[in-house]
């Protein structure tokens, strides 16, 4: 089977070093799409978090040696599967990044852990949990409350119940 990918657009950054992971990266750059997408970025605004799906194309041809490798961040050799190595089978990265703005078809985004010309293969909304999921809340009624405040009053509800119980129970 061939898997064949065109990138969708292009990492710019004027940093010359970039941290290793999006985690820990301040890193501000543009994700410039190619125009035949831009009306696919409509509903993407500053303030939210964006997944972007990219290749390591600066990353050496992959071999079974690379199975096993031993990141900077620990003394230990791990599997290829369970770190976040460039040198992997199929050379596919993810980083999660704060989007600051979008103008056209570029996005500005911080958070970059991607080398200046970085082929972007996907972008994907960040989904923390099903309530964070735009596309679950599609022909729902809106919800205005934050997720913290829902917790809390589905908390109230249930504790509620439970002295009522209790109350049928002692009485």
């Amino acid at each position: 089977m061939t898997i064949t990918m065109e990138p969708i657009g292009f990492v710019h950054t004027e940093a010359s070093i970039v941290p290793r992971h999006w985690t820990v990266s301040d890193t501000k750059g543009t994700l410039v799409i190619d125009e035949k997408y831009q009306k696919g970025l409509k509903d993407i605004k500053a303030g939210q978090r964006i997944v972007v799906i990219f290749h390591f194309h600066k990353s050496p041809a992959f071999t079974p040696e690379l199975l096993i490798q031993k990141p900077p961040h620990s003394i230990e050799k791990r599997g290829v599967f369970s770190i976040s190595s460039p040198k992997r089978p199929n050379p596919v990265g993810m980083s999660v990044l704060d989007v600051i703005g979008v103008d056209g078809n570029i996005i500005y985004v911080r958070g970059l852990d991607m080398f200046e010309g970085t082929p972007i293969l996907d972008l994907k909304p960040h989904v923390v949990d099903k309530f964070s999921c735009s596309s679950s809340r599609q022909n729902q009624e809106p919800d205005h409350r934050s997720r913290t405040a829902q917790i809390a009053h589905s908390s109230q509800r249930t504790v509620a119940k439970a002295m009522a119980r209790r109350r049928l129970i002692v009485a």
